[in-house]
């Protein structure tokens, strides 16, 4: 089943969440209307005297690229998310404009001293790609808090330490040597190296901790050193370099010893937005923590698949847990745009001009669009994201697998004509501009623009 729908009254006072039949029932019989798409929200048409919803429950896992979060009523998960953030996306935008601007300071003002020492940077700041993490989460916190009768916030912060939690005076020699010996160089090998085995891409085999370069060959212990294989892999490479073993297959050589090089950056990022994650969602509600070692624990306890969001409902203690649904909403962010006035090229000069009015005739990119075809050979119901090109508009659909863009020009009164992706740059020629006297049309054809994605 779907996640259960958000309930506000006419007061927006948040109510029990209700399974989707229900709230299929009240917008039929026009009892609610929907307040907000993402996330599906219907508000009442009356006012709910004195409510006493049930207090629910946020939980979050935090990741490098995926975030989960799961809303529990009792032991049901209710509710569920897996977000994207585009840290990724940031650190490349950043790093071509650094490189831009060193081109462009190099070319035209080299006389001028450098002035690196300037720059200070408050307690705790982080980088943007890092905080945008932190900014976004805090986002869908608040908006599911409005909505939802969440009275308690739950994350994932720390790693699971049995050694500490067994003999908490051990320390220096006798802490490397205790059970933890070798514990977390595995998990560091297992999440570098994917689970899988780095000679033959093998899953679902029992792993084993291999040296890249043999000891017997003079080549140390070091974490740089080691990799995953499979048993098999294992004893068929023996003391042979690895040059040596993978003569026949120089692609998979150079991955690996590039490879090997690479720190874990995910890890990096995971351990420096936890804590800031931490400090800025104690101010919004009361929040308790978990460990890694417990949400593995008890997801391997209750025998459920992994998934993001399902581990964040697993996080903390629990006894067991139902899924109630089984259809999480998956959010990606995709940014506001840029404010760069000229678009350059891939050698950093000018190639065109970028307007700075990102919002045309009442509509903006990636808003959502219900579109309705009364006329023609594509007679229906379409309901997809607004992409500008030229002041014309280019609705394509939510989910893209298998499914074509529709692309509108308003110059008749109905929508003319319905295109493949593949021959969408064609087509792009023939879509006239977007004239304000058109607008009357939206709405008569029932083509209307929603709330922000995000």
């Amino acid at each position: 089943m779907q996640n259960y729908v958000l309930v506000i009254d006419q007061n927006k006072q948040a109510l029990n969440p209700i399974p989707p039949a229900r709230a299929r029932e009240l917008l039929t019989k026009q009892k609610a209307a929907v307040f907000r798409m993402y996330p599906f929200t219907i508000i009442l048409k009356h006012v709910v005297g004195n409510p006493s919803p049930k207090p629910l429950i946020i939980k979050l896992d935090p990741g490098s690229k995926f975030t989960g979060i799961a809303i529990l009523d009792g032991e049901n998960v209710i509710w569920a998310t897996r977000w994207e953030n585009r840290a990724w996306q940031i650190k490349n935008a950043l790093e071509s404009r650094r490189l831009l601007r060193r081109s462009r300071r190099n070319r035209k003002t080299r006389y001028r001293q450098s002035r690196f020492d300037n720059r200070k940077r408050p307690t705790g700041w982080l980088p943007p790609s890092l905080i945008h993490r932190v900014l976004t989460i805090e986002t869908w916190v608040k908006r599911l808090c409005r909505y939802a009768p969440i009275t308690q916030i739950a994350m994932e912060l720390v790693k699971f330490d049995t050694q500490k939690l067994q003999n908490p005076e051990v320390n220096c020699v006798k802490y490397q040597q205790g059970e933890l010996a070798g514990y977390e160089v595995r998990e560091y090998l297992v999440s570098k190296w994917g689970r899988k085995c780095s000679y033959e891409d093998s899953e679902g085999l029992p792993l084993q901790v291999e040296h890249i370069h043999p000891r017997s060959k003079g080549a140390s212990n070091q974490v740089s050193n080691l990799t995953l294989s499979c048993e098999r892999c294992n004893i068929k490479k023996g003391t042979k370099p690895v040059k040596e073993f993978l003569t026949k297959d120089p692609a998979r050589l150079e991955k690996i010893l590039q490879q090997a090089k690479q720190p874990l950056k995910d890890a990096g990022a995971v351990n420096s937005t936890d804590w800031a994650l931490f400090r800025t969602l104690k101010n919004i509600l009361p929040i308790t923590t978990g460990t890694g070692g417990q949400t593995k624990y008890n997801r391997t306890r209750v025998k459920l698949p992994k998934q993001h969001w399902i581990d964040a409902a697993c996080v903390g203690e629990i006894e067991t847990i139902k899924l109630v649904t089984q259809q999480p909403l998956r959010i990606k962010a995709t940014g506001w745009g840029t404010r760069q006035i000229f678009a350059t090229d891939r050698y950093g000069f000018p190639s065109r001009h970028r307007e700075r009015n990102q919002i045309h005739f009442g509509f903006r990119s990636d808003d959502i669009a219900r579109s309705v075809v009364t006329k023609g050979k594509k007679v229906g119901e379409y309901v997809g994201v607004y992409c500008f090109v030229k002041q014309a508009v280019l609705i394509f659909p939510r989910d893209s697998a298998g499914y074509p863009a529709l692309a509108t020009d308003f110059v008749g009164q109905f929508i003319k004509r319905m295109v493949t992706p593949m021959r969408f740059r064609g087509y792009r020629r023939r879509l006239k501009p977007l004239a304000p006297e058109f607008l009357p049309h939206l709405n008569r054809e029932g083509i209307q623009t929603s709330r922000r994605l995000w």
